[in-house]
C-alpha cells in the first residue's frame, strides 16, 4: 500500500472525535506517525462528557497503517502544551503538519441568542476553547515545525472566508470564533510562508460526526434515514472526507500555493481527486450557497 507521509510526524489537537478524529485517522493511512490530544480518556472525561476517548483515535490511527500516539492534554494550559511539543521533539525530533482543530464548544452556545441574553461565562469559554487554544499550540509547536522546511499548519474552521464573511454564523461568539480561526490561518501565512512553511484554514462540510448523528437519531450505516426530515443532510459527508484533504495537502510538495488561504474539503477534493468513503465528493459550501440559502428542495445533483 503507499503510504506518502511514511516518516512524517502530525500533531492533531484534538482528535477525540468529528474532525479531528477523521483527518488523524487519514494522516495515519498515509503513514504518518501521529499525536492525538484532547481531554477525554479512557480513565477521565472532560466536561463534554461523550464517551470517544483519544486512546481510540490512537489505535484507529494504528490500525490505517500509521502510528497513533495518545498525549491527554489541556490546550488551556501553556504547560502541558509545553510539555507535549518537548516529548514529540524527543522522540521524533521533528513535526512535518500540526492540525489545531480544539473546539468543544457545542454545549456553551445558543442558537440565535443575541450577545446581551447569551450566558457571559460560557460564551468567554467558547472563546477560550475555540480561539485560545489554537494560539497556546501554535506558540509552542512552530518552533519546532519550522525546524524543517516544508513544514503544514491547518487551523480547522465552520465555513470558508467568503461565506463567513457574507453570512451570520449562528450568535455572537460562534460567529467570532470561527473568524477568528480563519484569521488566524492569515496570519500565520504571513509569518511562516518566508520561513518555508505553510498555513491554511480548511473546513468541512455538514460533518456527519459522532454527535451528529446522535442528535438525528441515526448511524452512519444507515444516515439516510435522517433525511425525511432533513433534507439538506443530503450533502453531508464523513469525517474521513476533511481528513483526506489534509493527508493531500500535507503529501503536496507544492503546498505553498495555498499558504493563508481559505480551504474546504469539498473544494480540494476537486483539485487533488480524493473522495469520501463512499466514492462521493461533496461540495457542501458550494451547495448551502446554491441550493440551501436560496430555498430551493433539496436535491445534491452536481453537488456530490
Amino acid at each position: 500500500m503507499s503510504a506518502p507521509l511514511k516518516g512524517k510526524v502530525a500533531l492533531v489537537a484534538g482528535a477525540t472525535r468529528g474532525a479531528g478524529r477523521g483527518i488523524a485517522v487519514e494522516l495515519g493511512a498515509a503513514g504518518a506517525t501521529v499525536y492525538v490530544t484532547g481531554r477525554s480518556t479512557r480513565a477521565r472525561r472532560s466536561e463534554y462528557d461523550r464517551p470517544e476517548t483519544i486512546e481510540d483515535t490512537a489505535d484507529l490511527v494504528t490500525e490505517a497503517g500509521g502510528q497513533g500516539i495518545a498525549v491527554p492534554t489541556d490546550h488551556l494550559d501553556p504547560a502541558q502544551v509545553r510539555t507535549l511539543v518537548r516529548r514529540i521533539d524527543d522522540e521524533q525530533g521533528r513535526l512535518d503538519v500540526l492540525v489545531n482543530d480544539i473546539w468543544g464548544g457545542e454545549k456553551l452556545f445558543d442558537w440565535d441568542a443575541p450577545l446581551w441574553e447569551h450566558d457571559l461565562d460560557n460564551g468567554l469559554r467558547l472563546l477560550r476553547l475555540a480561539v485560545e487554544t489554537h494560539a497556546v499550540t501554535s506558540h509552542h509547536a512552530l518552533p519546532l515545525l519550522l525546524r524543517n522546511p516544508g513544514g503544514l499548519v491547518v487551523e480547522v474552521t465552520d465555513g470558508t472566508a467568503d461565506y463567513n464573511g457574507r453570512n451570520y454564523r449562528v450568535n455572537f461568539f460562534y460567529d467570532l470564533a470561527k473568524a477568528s480561526v480563519l484569521r488566524m490561518a492569515f496570519a500565520l501565512g504571513h509569518e511562516l510562508g518566508p520561513r518555508g512553511a505553510t498555513a491554511v484554514a480548511l473546513t468541512p462540510g455538514w460533518l456527519r460526526s459522532e454527535l451528529m448523528l446522535e442528535i438525528f437519531g441515526v448511524r452512519e450505516e444507515n444516515w439516510r434515514d435522517a433525511l425525511e426530515k432533513v433534507p439538506h443532510f443530503a450533502i453531508s459527508e464523513t469525517p474521513r472526507y476533511v481528513g483526506r484533504a489534509v493527508a493531500a495537502l500535507a503529501g503536496d510538495p507544492d503546498v505553498a500555493r495555498w499558504n493563508g488561504q481559505s480551504l474546504s474539503s469539498g473544494g480540494l477534493a476537486q483539485e487533488y481527486g480524493f473522495t469520501d468513503l463512499d466514492g462521493s465528493r461533496p461540495d457542501a459550501w458550494r451547495y448551502l450557497v446554491e441550493v440551501q440559502d436560496t430555498g430551493r428542495p433539496a436535491d445534491t445533483t452536481g453537488y456530490r
